[in-house]
Parts: structure tokens; sequence; C-alpha cells
């Protein structure tokens, strides 16, 4: 755990093998890390530093998300071919609908009905119902989807597509790709910053950074010196990004991509998902069963 403001690391916990998906949940005041190895989501509690809850999710669990009032958790199970839903404060399933091979990415709606999913090995995005437990409708995108990021000022999906090397851009009005945008290679992961003016997109073999404007979708820059860049996610005026084989997580400023700082971190980190969240007050938040 990183305190941003501070710059360092003001906790270490243990979770299960092979972590890598991540999303912190302020409506719970918790953060739900998916051990892909460990076929388990640990719960780690924001404000007392520590686990409070470890339970089975699946298979292989990848990408994960949660509604905006925290009381649903979307998890992709890689091997399952599946997308669970759970409730956050039983920990119990409420739906597992069948999917196409390796879902990763998922980018659940505010209000939880819905969650869209990277059909990662069939080349498309699948929007699935909870309440049906049914696909409502696909969208084929690029080579091999991986990420996939809500723009919430927009009616607008962004699918990553790591062997393609480009992003799709999904009009979830529309239901179809309105446009394509070239990147480095293998985007890995992606940010909406600077109050949603621009979009960060990280590239694992390009070792870089993309900077897009997210209105016109036009490129502004590109940011090096990263190594082996993946989990990327915005908070305020900063950027922060894991590189996987720096052992560091790096701060960026949202407004210019000037880099702030490199916190040294355990070996190999991974951040896939929504990983960054200011915690709540003590006593805002129910009880952890």
């Amino acid at each position: 755990m990183i305190d941003l403001a501070q710059r360092r690391v003001i906790a270490t916990v243990p979770v299960g093998q092979a972590p890598a998906g991540v999303v912190a949940v302020p409506a719970r005041g918790e953060v739900y890390v998916a051990n892909a190895a460990g076929q388990s989501v640990s719960v780690l509690d924001m404000l007392l530093r520590r686990p409070v809850s470890h339970f089975p999710a699946g298979q292989g669990a990848v990408g994960l998300d949660a509604s905006a009032d925290g009381r649903r958790l979307f998890l992709a199970d890689w091997y399952g071919q599946r997308l669970r839903v759970y409730d956050t404060a039983t920990r119990q399933e409420l739906a597992s609908v069948p999917l196409g091979p390796a879902p990763a990415g998922v980018a659940a709606l505010p209000d939880g009905s819905a969650a869209w999913v990277a059909e990662r090995d069939d080349d498309r995005v699948a929007l699935v119902d909870v309440a049906t437990q049914s696909v409502r409708l696909r969208v084929p995108v690029g080579a091999h989807p991986f990420a996939l990021l809500r723009d919430p000022q927009r009616p607008r999906l962004y699918v990553l597509n790591v062997e393609s090397h480009d992003l799709s851009v999904v009009d979830t009005d529309a239901q179809r790709v309105v446009a394509t945008l070239p990147t480095g290679r293998s985007p890995y992961g992606a940010a909406l910053a600077d109050g949603g003016r621009r979009l960060y997109v990280t590239h694992q073999h390009g070792d870089s950074v993309s900077v897009f404007d997210a209105e016109t979708l036009r490129l502004e820059r590109t940011l090096t010196g990263f190594a082996y860049p993946e989990g990327i996610a915005a908070h305020g005026d900063l950027v922060v990004v894991v590189n996987w084989m720096d052992d560091a997580v790096t701060l960026l400023e949202a407004r210019s991509g000037r880099r702030l700082a490199d916190i040294p971190v355990g070996r190999n980190p991974r951040g896939f998902g929504a990983f960054v969240a200011t915690p709540p007050a003590a006593g805002t938040v129910p009880a952890s069963p």
C-alpha cells in the first residue's frame, strides 16, 4: 500500500498466489485482489491495512471491477471462461455467465446491472447482464483484447488489443467500434486523467506510455523510460504507473506527463484495474463479515 501524498510504501500485506487484478472500493473501504494462480480473491481493509477475508473465486481470477455502490464485485475467470459476480458483503456468488475463451478485463456499469468483458481469444467484447445471466450483445474489436476502460464522460469503452497493438474505441450507444488508435507494442492498461481530458495507455513491450487527447483521440505524446509498464491508474492530478521489471511505481503529473517520482516496491509488481482510491473516513463503511 502506497501513500501517494507521502510518496512511500506504508504497508506490505499478504495476499494469494500470483496477484494481478485489483479494484479499490471506497464505498466498502476495501480492496479486492484477484489471485490468478490461487483461484481466489483477497479482501484488504483500507484503514486497517491488512487482509480481512479470502474467498475462492473460479479457476483463474484475472480482471476485477465493482459497482459504484460497492455492493457487487465482477470477476473475469480466465480458465473458467465466464464472468462471476459476487455480493461484497457476504462474499457469495450471485451470477456465473459463460463466455468465450480467456476473458480478461472487466468494466462494470455504475449501477451494477451489467459489465463489459474482454473475450480475449475471440477478439471481441461482451456486455453481460447480471439479472438474466446472459450476454446482451457482442462487439468485434482488435486482436486479443485485454484491458477495458469505461469513459464516464462520454458513451465510450476503450479496448486495449495486445496483439494488434492498438486501441478500439467502442461507442456504447451505437454498440460499434468508431475509432482504432495505433499504440505502442502490447497495450496493457489505460486510465483517464486530468479531469477526463487525457487518456493514458501503457505498452508492455514498448516500455512506454502514450497520452491521447480524450476528446479528439489525437496522440499528444509518448513517454519513455519505463520497464514493462502494466497497470495504470489516475487520481487527482497524478497518474500512477506500475513497472513490472523496474520493481517500482512511477508517479506522473496528469496534465503534462512529467515524471514526479519512482517509488520502490516489491519484486515484479502488477496492478491490473482501478487500484487507486481515497480511503473512507473511519466509521463510515459497513463492517466486514
